[in-house]
């Protein structure tokens, strides 16, 4: 599982751990406390003691995919400094990111569809992850001298989306490959090559 641990000490960790697994592979609402108490190899009354609600927990565990997934995504941005390199390193941390997730799709988008309630706490950190992504984009957008770099960055936004909900439901990488390939053509001529 894509999460890093949090500040919290072994026990919530390892109740986080088993949460953030749990909620993964079979959904926050399929979920309930009694089987990530289990998991994690406590009590309930323990599970509470560190997160207070189920709605805690969920919210801790996406701050911890978010962490996760900043981390990734620095590992690839690091040493790219062009345009077209960092944009190259987005798509690649996507990919990794499907890959050892086992297609099951992006972990926000799926506790998306599960937290309907407006003003869950949860639904506040996919959002800022989200954004976090579209700033990413808009800064490559910028760098690469794009004229319309608010229309590249969401274009490219729904060029990823898209193609991790499509790599999804083939088990296969070559939609987010065939997706960079149209992402790199939406460059300014002279950045591709």
């Amino acid at each position: 599982m894509n999460t890093t641990t949090g500040e919290r000490g072994p026990t919530a960790d390892r109740i986080l751990h088993a949460a953030s697994r749990l909620f993964y592979e079979h959904g926050i609402r399929a979920t309930g406390v009694n089987a990530v108490a289990k998991q994690a190899g406590v009590t309930k009354v323990t599970l509470y003691a560190h997160f207070g609600s189920k709605d805690g927990l969920v919210t801790e565990h996406l701050r911890a995919r978010d962490r996760a997934w900043r981390a990734t995504l620095a590992r690839y941005l690091v040493h790219r400094t062009t345009p077209e390199q960092r944009l190259s390193g987005m798509f690649e941390a996507y990919e990794q990111w499907t890959v050892v997730d086992r297609f099951r799709g992006c972990g926000f988008v799926n506790a998306a569809v599960e937290l309907t309630e407006p003003l869950h706490p949860g639904r506040e950190i996919i959002e800022e992850h989200k954004e976090g992504i579209r700033t990413e984009l808009r800064e490559i957008a910028e760098a690469a001298g794009c004229a319309n770099a608010d229309e590249v960055t969401e274009e490219w936004f729904l060029l990823l989306e898209g193609a991790v909900v499509r790599c999804t439901l083939r088990h296969d990488v070559l939609p987010l490959r065939q997706a960079h390939e149209a992402a790199r053509r939406l460059l300014p001529t002279g950045e591709t090559g």
